[in-house]
């Protein structure tokens, strides 16, 4: 064989073995791919599996939950069941206000089952079930058809009366009992008053609001305190599960039958910017969206015969002051009538302050309400009401130490004040358990004393209460409290070179220092203390000021802490150049502008009848029992008052003892006819010129046993029986056990007002007392 040959061999060779090579090659990454795939294919087959497993789980879930006879239940923050729907004009009789409302249980559910007619002026309840009423007279009972949508019967005048029975028309609670017997009003007008038993229907688009003054500040509180009305009145009609078409009264542009009559189209943009509002107010209030919340709208207003008016005029007058700001001389009176005519209903209120006029907006919105079987809104249509507060200090005191308490908690607690009249909100910010105020010059206080950092109040959110509760007709009393009740936040001093700021802190056995753990009180004799309480008072008072009665604490004051101190100084003389040194400091923190509160309030004790004291600066806040001494020895040494009563006006009594060893409880519970029946001024039979000494009365929510999640059923309505007493001071059998009939009916409607506002307010009676009047009291 020759070269040529075997070279030729040779390569023939290599390229075979090159060519078998290439195939295993190719053979092994194609059986790689293969295995792969399957890998994937098995990951991918696995979590197929599992997304239909959980999706059937879901679905069974769903099904469980739609199927369910009782709702679950929320603790939105906000407004209860705030959802607000899109309605359909030609829906089924469920459409009209039935709007899918399983979220939660609505705060005033539809008594279907139910109608109420005026007898002898009390509202009787009466079955009412598929169209058919059960006579009054017999036990027959007779047809009625059911009309659609709940529209009141073809011919209906202007005004209807609202607990009249129409074939087809069940009469709700609410239309009954506001246009059969007494006034109710909450509290009530303490000047000549009259109101029909009319009704008026209206649209909520309807209202529009004239305001003539020539104070421009008081031009904008009055806007903004309007604006605050519409929006919780369009905020109580989702409360009773009101769809958008009927929050407006109108209907989907497109959905508009033939032959109804249309309102022009210039009013169309504006209308759907209202409806986008409503939504947005249902949607924040209540943490959840739903179907046709936070979209435009775009409606044709309806004229039809379920409105009896084109237009709703609320006029408001203010013409002599144009103060902005409460003081205890201020003027809250108002003046209020109501007229229909030719279609156009007619408020005028009249007063000399805002303030005045305020109480006057929110007596208007306790005479509308929504009618849950005609679902529309009502007014009462012919009004005459004169009042005036009978004290002006009408005050409620949250303590946010003992428990930390959010803003929007606090604002819940402002809103029930301004509807109840309340006119005081004073804030127990810090005490030894707690300091949670961040100031702007000492951040140490906060950062050493409170629960958390996220459990303060900052200037910002100070700023935001004040203004949220001055539209509402509320001052902000903020306190500091001092010397004693002073402990944690406190006891950084010595680490920043300021010396021991505050003696006592936290020490053992606490009963031997304190009135209740921890302990803490102030330095009486370090200066730094006195700077840090002057620069406190600066910041808070350029935030709510200008004030004439600013609070500097004074409560329980334990002069063993100090003695073991300071034994070489008399304790009373210690005591009184605390007192005095803190209201220089006040001075000074004022400013020269001439805006230093008028009076400086402090609690009461048995160092507070001291000569130091000067009766025409100090005022006292008497706390203790209605009959001990200290009542007739402020009195009669000349000192102003504001009365807490523990035995009637402390709102946290009556729980048992929080702690084993101690008095740690007052006892017993004080319900909301207590608080209304107790009447110092009587009970010490008080002269005229002494009388002048009351500047009013306070309730007070100490906060050992209560945070937030409580604190609602706490307040309200027991808060509002206060209300009454101080603003219309009514006069009753003094030695009744119990307080007029009348007056449990007031209560009960307003405390269904009160839970429309979303507040959580307890009930005064079992719902069949509601329902069926004067049975159970």
């Amino acid at each position: 064989m020759d070269t040529t040959t075997v070279e030729f061999c040779m390569r023939s060779s290599i390229a075979s073995t090159q060519s078998r090579n290439i195939r295993v090659t190719v053979l092994k990454n194609m059986f790689k791919k293969i295995a792969l795939t399957r890998s994937a294919l098995k990951k991918a087959i696995v979590v197929v599996s599992v997304c239909a497993l959980a999706s059937f789980l879901l679905l069974l879930y769903w099904n469980d939950s739609s199927e369910s006879t009782k709702p679950s239940s929320t603790m939105a923050m906000g407004i209860y069941n705030t959802h607000i729907v899109d309605g359909s004009l030609d829906g089924g009789p469920m459409s009209a206000g039935d709007s899918v409302r399983d979220s939660a249980i609505p705060v005033n559910p539809i008594e279907r089952l139910w109608t109420y007619r005026c007898v002898n002026n009390r509202c009787v309840r009466h079955h009412f079930v598929d169209g058919v009423e059960e006579d009054f007279d017999t036990n027959n009972a007779h047809q009625q058809p059911q009309q659609h949508g709940g529209q009141a019967p073809a011919g209906a005048g202007s005004a209807n009366t609202g607990s009249s029975s129409s074939p087809g028309k069940r009469i709700p609670y609410l239309t009954c009992t506001m246009t059969c017997g007494p006034i109710n009003i909450w509290p009530q007008p303490t000047g000549a008053t009259t109101i029909g038993s009319k009704t008026s229907r209206f649209r909520l688009s309807d209202m529009h609001v004239k305001i003539v003054t020539k104070f421009e500040p008081v031009d904008k509180l009055l806007h903004d305190a309007y604006d605050v009305l519409r929006a919780e009145v369009r905020a109580a009609m989702v409360t009773h599960g009101a769809t958008l078409e009927e929050i407006e009264g109108a209907v989907p542009a497109a959905s508009v039958p033939a032959g109804v009559q249309q309102l022009p189209r210039a009013e169309e943009r504006s209308l759907a910017t209202e409806v986008n509002d409503a939504a947005t107010v249902g949607r924040s209030a209540g943490g959840s969206e739903t179907s046709g919340v936070g979209k435009i709208h775009f409606f044709k207003l309806v004229s039809d015969k379920r409105y009896d008016v084109d237009a709703f005029e609320v006029n408001v007058h203010v013409e002599k002051s144009g103060d902005t700001h409460l003081t205890l001389h201020t003027d809250e009176s108002y003046n209020m009538t109501v007229t229909h005519s030719a279609r156009v209903l007619i408020v005028k209120i009249t007063a000399n302050t805002f303030f005045g006029a305020k109480h006057g907006l929110t007596t208007l919105q306790q005479l509308i309400w929504f009618d849950d079987e005609e679902r529309t809104l009502k007014v009462l249509n012919k009004a005459s009401i004169e009042d005036v507060p009978k004290f002006n200090y009408r005050g409620l005191m949250l303590d946010t130490s003992r428990h930390y308490f959010t803003v929007d908690a606090i604002k819940r607690t402002i809103i029930g004040m301004s509807h109840s009249k309340l006119n005081r909100f004073h804030w127990h910010i810090t005490d030894s358990q707690s300091f949670p105020f961040v100031s702007r010059h000492y951040p140490q206080l906060a950062r050493y004393g409170a629960y958390s950092e996220r459990e303060v109040y900052t200037t910002d959110d100070v700023r935001e209460l004040t203004a949220f509760a001055k539209v509402r007709g509320i001052q902000i009393i903020p306190e500091i409290d001092a010397p004693a009740h002073a402990g944690n936040g406190w006891d950084w001093g010595p680490k920043h070179g300021l010396g021991e700021l505050s003696l006592c802190i936290n020490q053992q056995p606490w009963s031997n220092y304190c009135g209740e753990p921890p302990c803490g009180q102030l330095n009486p004799k370090n200066n730094n203390t006195y700077l840090i309480l002057q620069k406190l008072y600066e910041e808070l008072l350029e935030i709510v000021g200008p004030l004439d009665y600013f609070h500097i604490g004074g409560d329980e004051v334990n002069l063993e802490c100090w003695q073991q101190h300071f034994n070489d100084s008399d304790m009373r003389t210690l005591w009184c150049d605390f007192m005095l040194q803190a209201y220089h400091r006040l001075q000074l923190a004022s400013g020269q502008n001439a805006t230093a509160p008028r009076l400086v309030g402090v609690w009461s004790s048995g160092l507070t009848s001291a000569p130091c004291l000067s009766k025409n600066t100090f005022a006292v806040q008497v706390w203790g029992g209605s009959k001990w001494p200290e009542n007739f020895q402020l009195i009669n040494s000349g000192y102003s008052l504001v009365i807490s009563h523990v035995d009637a006006w402390y709102l946290d009594c009556g729980f048992g003892s929080w702690r084993s060893t101690g008095d740690g409880a007052c006892s017993p519970y004080r319900n909301w006819q207590t608080v209304y029946k107790h009447r110092p001024w009587e009970e010490m039979k008080l002269t005229t010129l002494q009388m002048r000494q009351i500047l009013g009365g306070e309730a007070c929510m100490w906060t050992e046993q209560v945070d937030e999640s409580i604190l609602d059923a706490r307040l309200w309505p027991r808060a509002s029986a206060l209300a009454e007493r101080l603003w219309t001071d009514p006069t009753e059998e003094r030695y009744s056990e119990s307080v007029p009939l009348e007056v449990y009916n007031r209560m009960s409607v307003f405390r269904n007002h009160l839970l429309e506002l979303g507040l959580r307010a307890e009930p005064i009676f079992p719902k069949y007392c509601a329902q069926n009047q004067d049975e159970c009291v």
